[in-house]
């Protein structure tokens, strides 16, 4: 054998010491990739009622949504009327203002003032015109009622 023929083969040798050294990781490697694709496949079964479970509750809550929007839209409606109602008070209250501004100043006017006046003074006069007939009245039962007595008394 030549000098060639034994490096060869002691590389051959070299090479299959290699191999057999790397041979034992390789097949722990096997397992450990057996393992993680049974894992993959648990995982993938187990995902596929969770993202079903994920729908279902996806489709629920958007008919949740769907609900309150409904309900929002009903309350819009209620603002708007309770806008409109609000808008009409509003103007109401402009006009109670107006007819109690025109009230006041026909109450304070000079006219209005002369006439109360008046009013004042036949009101005072008839109360007096009726006192004076009462005490006359007054007088003249007096009257009677003594000349009553006195007659028969007498």
């Amino acid at each position: 054998m030549s000098l060639g023929g034994i490096a060869a083969l002691v590389a051959s040798g070299a090479v299959l010491m290699l191999v057999l050294v790397l041979a034992v990781p390789i097949l722990r490697l096997r397992h450990t990739i057996d393992a993680a694709t049974r894992a993959l496949g648990d995982v993938a079964e187990a995902t596929g009622p969770i993202l079903a479970g994920a729908n279902a509750t996806i489709e629920n809550v958007n008919t949740a949504l769907g609900q309150m929007q409904t309900t929002l839209d009903g309350v819009n409606l209620q603002l708007s009327r309770l806008d409109t109602i609000t808008e009409h008070v509003q103007h109401t209250t402009a006009n109670v203002a107006n007819l109690t501004t025109v009230v006041t100043s026909a109450a304070s006017s000079p006219l209005v003032k002369v006439a109360a006046f008046s009013y004042g003074v036949r009101k005072a006069a008839a109360r007096r015109r009726q006192a004076e007939e009462e005490s006359d009245f007054r007088a003249e039962l007096k009257e009677r009622r003594r000349a009553a007595r006195t007659s028969r008394r007498g």
